[in-house]
């Protein structure tokens, strides 16, 4: 609806042009167009604070027109008033201040957000989410409290489940752990793509406290909301789902729950799940070997050693493998021969198909002493995919012994080795 002329009088009063000449560029008596934007943007971070006043323009082109230039300005000084932005009540409003308060702490994320497809049909959106959902900000990036407030408002209040669900993944990106209640609240909204993306986001904050609040989806009727919901569970230590875990393993709704409800339950293992593991160590299905053996491998019952190095010595399958190379890994054969398990692990971090299984596994078994301190020696003499990955590792699970090996490689003379020794040690220190 068209404001009056009245109130357009009162808006250019409002960014103080009453009694002066108007400006070339002011546009027509409905207020600042578009254009007049675009002229204003032209004088770089200075002009953000007249640019914010557009935002209360009555007309939309030109209230989105100022987010985004004010996302291509970005600076610390567009943050305010893209927050204002997100109280807009024009969805794209909202999805574009979203976009654009994400790349603000990581650069280039506008070009491939939701808000980078969104097309309108009258007052509704449409925006495609891409398939790639694994970006995360680094470790020691800090996001300002309120940025993520004013994005989990939008995960679970947004207008319309677009924009819900671009800050449901907004909210993982940016690690937002104080939204957790929001992404709690988008998982009641029972639409699958904001289901999707708020257990996503859940993973990628790896809060445990968060786990008994999604528990009640192993069992949702979506195949894909329920994998994932599995997963995650798996991942954040949800106890108190293990025993729908192991009703699922034994009466599964297809192949693939089985084998996530094993690899959930591998995650978090009890003595007396031993048995179960046992029993699938024949399984046809590659992944199911690995979880089985995954969990004998945190379970540590030594009985179970000459198992696990049969598995390591006979299977011929990646899964298995690098499952019992990892079980025997935490069991303490930190030998660094070529044909041991722990190097088996380390040659995969060279293998662009196997390396983030590798990876995390060594995350998980770095957290152990006795293979930390095993890691700092390929820290020096491994390849440079090697070495890099280490450096990764090390920031997820060094301790402060970690800091002078991580200072070292952070003056490689190998630059792309350096950048990531410095990156691994301000995320260590981070996290320390």
């Amino acid at each position: 609806m068209r404001r009056p002329i009245f109130s357009s009088i009162l808006f250019i009063c409002s960014l103080g042009w009453c009694g002066q000449p108007a400006p070339a560029q002011s546009g027509s008596a409905a207020g600042p167009q578009p254009k007049d934007v675009r002229i204003v943007a032209k004088d770089g971070q200075a002009a953000i604070p007249k640019l914010a006043l557009y935002l209360n323009s009555p007309s939309l082109a030109t209230r989105i027109e100022v987010v985004k230039q004010l996302t291509d300005l970005g600076g610390k000084d567009s943050i305010d008033p893209l927050i204002t932005a997100t109280r807009d009540s024009d969805p794209e409003m909202q999805l574009r201040a979203t976009d654009g308060l994400v790349n603000f702490y990581l650069p280039g994320y506008v070009r491939q957000g939701p808000a980078a497809s969104v097309s309108r049909v009258g007052a509704a959106i449409k925006a495609k989410l891409s398939d790639t959902n694994d970006q995360v900000i680094d470790g020691f990036v800090v996001v300002r409290p309120d940025v993520i407030l004013a994005i989990g408002k939008l995960a679970s209040g947004g207008n319309g489940m677009d924009v819900k669900a671009g800050a449901c993944r907004a909210i993982g990106i940016l690690r937002g752990q104080a939204a957790i209640p929001d992404l709690v609240e988008a998982l009641h909204t029972k639409d699958n793509t904001v289901m999707y993306e708020a257990l996503v986001a859940i993973r990628k904050i790896a809060d445990p406290a968060a786990g008994p609040r999604i528990t009640y989806l192993l069992r949702d009727l979506d195949d894909r909301i329920q994998s994932l919901a599995i997963e995650t569970a798996g991942l954040l230590q949800a106890r108190d789902g293990l025993p729908t875990l192991r009703s699922i393993v034994a009466n599964p709704r297809g192949s693939k729950a089985e084998r996530s409800a094993l690899a959930a339950i591998a995650l978090m293992p009890e003595p007396s799940d031993r048995v179960l593991f046992q029993r699938y160590l024949g399984s046809k299905d590659e992944r199911v070997r690995a979880a089985a053996v995954e969990g004998l491998g945190r379970i540590g019952d030594p009985g179970d050693h000459a198992t696990i190095d049969k598995v390591w010595k006979d299977d011929e399958k990646m899964p298995p493998r690098l499952a019992s190379a990892f079980a025997l890994t935490l069991a303490g054969n930190v030998d660094l021969a070529e044909a041991s398990p722990f190097r088996y692990l380390l040659n995969e971090l060279n293998s662009a198909a196997w390396r983030e299984t590798a990876s995390a596994y060594l995350i998980e078994a770095a957290r152990h002493p006795p293979v930390l301190a095993a890691l700092y020696q390929p820290l020096e003499t491994g390849t440079r995919d090697e070495r890099i990955q280490i450096a990764r590792i090390l920031a997820a699970s060094g301790d402060a012994g970690t800091v002078p090996e991580l200072d070292k490689l952070s003056r490689d003379s190998d630059n792309n080795v350096a950048q990531e020794g410095l990156k691994a040690l301000r995320t260590l220190r981070a996290r320390l």
